[in-house]
């Protein structure tokens, strides 16, 4: 296994009885980055998770993980990785305090619990009952365990689901913050927005399979989707010859005369191309607006699904 890798995936393979819930995923997460597992329900995506972090066993396949096998060095594994799972539950009596303290025992080294608390803005409430938490609260704390023991490798299972959009933007602030230190991360996420804005590069997993791979940059641009380009001109446009401009499709008029919209493969040539007519007409334009293929758009064209599907 190279250095630069902090996950080396093969041939893996997880079946229950007739069920084969990952049929041969193939992928590498390199160290310091952060990793996204992007699939619908029943992906295989959970799956995968666990048996990296040694919580289930493969069935075939070969999986490195900090260069051990989750199978046969789980105790060595379990002491360099941290895991904040979609939904932690504690008793409910516990002080926010002590479930730090309790869960810092577990592993060989343990970071200061006042200091985590004070970074996830916790420490106001390191004397309340785990029940008295709201959910971000409680996401919070969650990441704090996972990062008590200063993982070399954080894996975080949907890490905002359930939340409001508020306390989203708190948890990808917190997230960025981890990528801004070069730690290690693999996460999964039913966001899309969440794996654009936070994640180097994303695997798409779908039925047991790894489908796509790559940055959500390289995916969108890789994507046979087409850009939508929309301009709006000071007059009307009605009764003009509209120009049939290359790698450009279905250009007309759109509700309002005023404006045109155009689909194309290359939309910064066909742009330029756009507003030479404009200015050769004697038009004067008054806004562009244009809109790429998201990561969505890439999601469905793969998996004919929507993520939340």
């Amino acid at each position: 296994m190279s250095e630069e890798l902090a996950i080396s995936v093969r041939g893996l393979r997880k079946s229950y009885g007739d069920f084969e819930a990952v049929r041969g995923l193939d992928f590498e997460v390199r160290n310091g980055e952060v990793f996204g597992l992007l699939g619908p329900n029943g992906a295989g995506k959970t799956t995968t998770i666990e048996i990296l972090e040694g919580i289930r066993q493969r069935t075939a396949g070969d999986v490195l993980v900090l260069g051990f096998d989750p199978d046969k060095q789980k105790q060595l594994l379990k002491d360099r990785i941290g895991v904040c799972l979609q939904a932690t539950n504690l008793p409910a009596k516990i002080r926010v305090h002590e479930a730090l303290v309790l869960f810092g025992a577990l592993y060989s080294r343990m970071l200061s619990p006042t200091d985590l608390l004070k970074r996830l803005q916790l420490w106001d409430k390191r004397d309340a009952f785990f029940e008295t938490l709201s959910g971000g609260q409680k996401q919070r704390l969650a990441i704090a365990l996972g990062l008590i023991n200063d993982p070399n490798l954080l894996f975080l299972d949907e890490p905002s689901t359930g939340l409001d959009p508020q306390v989203r933007l708190e948890i990808h602030s917190l997230i960025q913050d981890l990528r801004n230190e070069k730690r290690t991360i693999l996460m999964t996420t039913h966001y899309i927005e969440e794996a654009e804005r936070l994640c180097d590069r994303v695997a798409i997993v779908d039925a047991g399979k790894v489908i796509a791979i790559g940055s959500p940059r390289e995916l969108m641009e890789k994507s046979a989707g087409k850009s939508t380009i929309e301009i709006e001109c000071s007059v009307s446009l009605l009764g003009r010859a509209i120009p049939q401009w290359p790698e450009a499709t279905d250009a007309k008029l759109a509700d309002n005369p005023r404006r045109m919209v155009v689909h194309s493969t290359k939309p910064a040539r066909t742009l330029v191309e756009m507003i030479k007519w404009v200015e050769s007409e004697g038009l004067e334009l008054e806004d562009v607006h244009l809109s790429r293929p998201t990561l969505e758009d890439v999601f469905i064209e793969l998996t004919g699904k929507r993520l939340r599907d």
